[in-house]
C-alpha cells in the first residue's frame, strides 16, 4: 500500500514540476486565481453566479489532479468536496498537503477518502509525515452519504498542532511533541494537492474489492477553496508578525468544550483505526507520540 501510495504521490509531484511556473496569487475569489490544473481529463465548471467547480475525473486511462498556486508555512486550508457516487470501489479521491523537496525528509499532511460498493460508507484515512517519517494512520467511517452533497474538509496546521475538520467538527488532533523527539512539520512549506486515482491494490477492503471500470468514468467535485495561511518568505518563520501574518487558526486549540467532545465523539464513534493502538503492527510498544497526546 505505502509504495503504490508513494508513486502516485511522486508521479503528482513530477507533473506539476513540468509545468510553466506560475506566479501565486493569493486571495482571489474565484478557484482559478487560487488554483490550477496539472493533468488528466479535469473540467472546471461555473454556475450562474459565478462560482467554480473543479471536476476531477478517473478514467482506466488516467487520474487527474489539480494544485495550489502558493506553498504555505502553516495555514487554515478549507474545501467542499462531492465525492464519487454510486460504486466507487478501488478509487481514492484526495487533498493533501505536502513538502516538494526532499522525499526522504517530506512533510505530508493526507486526507484520503477510500470508495467503496454502493451502500458502503467511504472511508476517511488520514496520515501524517514530518521529517520523511509517517505511518501515522487513522481512518474513520463518513456517518453521511459524502456522494449526495458537498461536504467541507479542513486542516488547521499551526507550529502548536494539525486539526483536521469534517464540516468544522474536529476529529483528529497531532500536536507538536518537538521536545519529546516527536517530528513535527514545522520548517518546511507545503502546498495543497487534489488527485483522484485508481489504487483497487489496496484501497477497499484492503484490495479484496476491486475497480469496476463499467461505472467509469469516476467524478469528484471540489469548490469553495479557501486558504489563509503565511506564504514562504521573510517573514514566514515569524507568521503573525510580519505582512505574512495569519488569522485565529494561527493559535487556534480545542479549547472549546463543545469541539472537545465533537474530537471525543468523532473517536468513539466514528474512528475505525489507530495506529497508537495497534498491537500487531506495533507488538513491543506504540510510537512515543501516542502516549503524548
Amino acid at each position: 500500500m505505502a509504495l503504490a501510495r508513494a508513486h502516485h504521490l511522486l508521479a503528482c509531484l513530477l507533473a506539476s514540476a513540468l509545468l510553466a511556473v506560475v506566479s501565486p496569487v493569493t486571495g482571489g475569489l474565484l478557484m482559478t486565481d487560487q488554483l490550477e490544473i496539472l493533468f488528466g481529463q479535469t473540467q472546471l465548471l461555473n454556475d450562474s453566479n459565478g462560482d467554480q467547480t473543479i471536476a476531477l475525473t478517473l478514467d482506466r486511462v488516467m487520474g487527474s489532479a489539480f494544485r495550489s498556486k502558493t506553498s504555505y508555512l502553516f495555514a487554515r486550508i478549507d474545501m467542499d468536496i462531492k465525492l464519487v457516487a454510486d460504486d466507487s470501489a478501488g478509487t481514492v479521491t484526495t487533498i493533501y498537503l505536502i513538502s516538494e523537496k526532499d522525499w526522504n525528509t517530506h512533510d505530508e499532511i493526507d486526507l484520503e477518502f477510500l470508495g467503496n460498493v454502493t451502500g458502503q460508507p467511504y472511508t476517511l484515512h488520514t496520515n501524517i509525515f514530518a521529517n520523511g517519517e509517517g505511518g501515522r494512520e487513522v481512518q474513520y467511517r463518513l456517518w453521511f452519504d459524502p456522494t449526495q452533497d458537498s461536504h467541507t474538509y479542513s486542516v488547521i496546521w499551526n507550529p502548536d498542532e494539525i486539526l483536521i475538520l469534517v464540516d468544522n467538527m474536529p476529529i483528529r488532533q497531532f500536536r507538536n511533541h518537538l521536545d519529546a523527539g516527536v517530528p513535527f512539520p514545522i520548517y518546511q512549506p507545503m502546498r495543497l494537492f487534489g488527485c483522484l486515482w485508481d489504487a483497487d491494490d489496496w484501497a477497499t477492503e484492503g484490495g479484496r474489492v476491486k475497480t469496476d471500470w463499467s461505472q467509469a468514468p469516476f467524478v469528484a467535485y471540489f469548490r469553495n477553496y479557501t486558504a489563509d495561511g503565511c506564504v514562504p518568505g521573510t517573514y514566514a518563520w515569524v507568521c503573525g508578525q510580519g505582512p505574512a501574518a495569519g488569522g485565529d487558526w494561527l493559535d487556534r486549540g480545542l479549547d472549546d468544550v463543545k469541539q472537545q467532545q465533537q474530537l471525543r465523539e468523532a473517536q468513539d464513534k466514528y474512528m475505525i483505526y489507530n495506529y497508537c493502538t495497534d498491537s500487531k503492527r506495533f507488538p513491543d510498544s506504540f510510537p512515543k507520540e501516542c502516549g503524548l497526546q
